[in-house]
């Protein structure tokens, strides 16, 4: 995959309606996305888009125009800029250290979601920031033994030890954890093709995925990563949690109907910022671990803080300042 070969991106507007049917395959509800009268009064404005709805662009992209399969193996994203509903955006990935994929069949690449419309208006090139950006690594017409290869230098190498932080933070404290679990169905696969339009035929051709190696169909690794989405948004830190950062690494592939674990557990609280440093991980059966991350999230806007509902007395906490 070069830059010759590459497809160009085609500008997607998103709508309520993608937030909304994101929100029901992930399980994710959280309200600075479902919500227009709770966005309304966060610093956002508007309802935003699920970070992992924004990384299945990205591998819409990494698909298009390919005739065999390719398979996301890490990613991190940070969002610097919130994806508003009526947005028009583009995924642009630019390939890196083409010499090292070559020996290796994989290949590292810069990724980022750019807003390129607003408002039913086209921006121009100096006005369209990037709202994602980050690096992944693309292993090329993959097989199940590739999977266990080597990481490509440079590449997401999973959660960061802990970092002394402060003691507490409204209701939150190091250690505190949430999980959930979930099997994914052919369903689930097909309303994520049909949203993220990430045609890629291992989670679509349970044939092809065979004679690759694998268990059958693949369950995508937006899906996969939507597991985090649901816990950090709606369990811990909570309802109105913002992403800021995720780290991802695919260790195993995942099957369909596989019981599958989600964890989050807070190694970090930084009270000036209202930022929370978690640990994320995903296990499946016999304690596989499947996929590996960190998270960075901003609670701001928590809706149990701002409504009152378990919040920390004011002489309790700092005043925060701007992230």
């Amino acid at each position: 995959m070069t830059m010759a070969t590459m497809q160009p991106a085609v500008p997607r507007v998103l709508t309520q309606h993608d937030f909304d049917r994101f929100a029901r395959l992930s399980r994710d509800d959280n309200p600075i996305h479902c919500d227009p009268a709770f966005a309304r009064g966060t610093h956002f404005g508007a309802t935003v888009a699920h970070g992992m709805l924004l990384f299945s662009l990205l591998c819409a992209q990494m698909q298009r125009g390919r005739a065999g399969p390719v398979l996301p193996l890490a990613q991190t994203l940070m969002f610097p800029q919130p994806t508003y509903v009526g947005d028009g955006v583009v995924a642009e990935l630019v390939p890196e250290r083409v010499t090292e994929v070559r020996a290796v069949g994989r290949i590292a690449l810069r990724t980022a979601i750019r807003r390129v419309q607003r408002g039913g208006r086209a921006l121009a090139a100096n006005e369209a920031p990037v709202t994602a950006s980050g690096e992944a690594e693309l292993l090329l017409d993959p097989d199940a033994a590739a999977l266990a290869g080597p990481l490509v230098a440079g590449a997401v190498a999973g959660a960061a030890a802990a970092v002394a932080g402060d003691a507490a933070l409204y209701h939150l404290r190091p250690g505190q954890q949430a999980e959930a679990v979930r099997g994914f169905e052919r369903a689930d696969i097909d309303d994520y093709v049909a949203l993220s339009e990430d045609t890629n035929p291992l989670y679509t051709d349970a044939a092809l995925a065979r004679r690759r190696g694998f268990d059958g169909p693949v369950v995508p690794l937006p899906l996969l990563a939507g597991m985090f989405s649901d816990l950090l948004g709606t369990r811990l830190p909570g309802r109105g949690t913002g992403w800021m950062k995720q780290s991802l690494r695919l260790r195993a592939a995942a099957r369909l109907g596989e019981p599958l674990r989600a964890t989050v557990r807070i190694v970090r609280l930084r009270t000036d910022k209202e930022l929370v440093n978690l640990a994320t991980d995903i296990t499946g059966e016999g304690g596989r671990l499947v996929l590996q991350g960190e998270a960075l999230v901003l609670v701001r806007n928590l809706e149990r803080r701002l409504t009152g509902d378990g919040a920390e007395p004011a002489e309790g906490r700092q005043a925060a300042a701007p992230s």
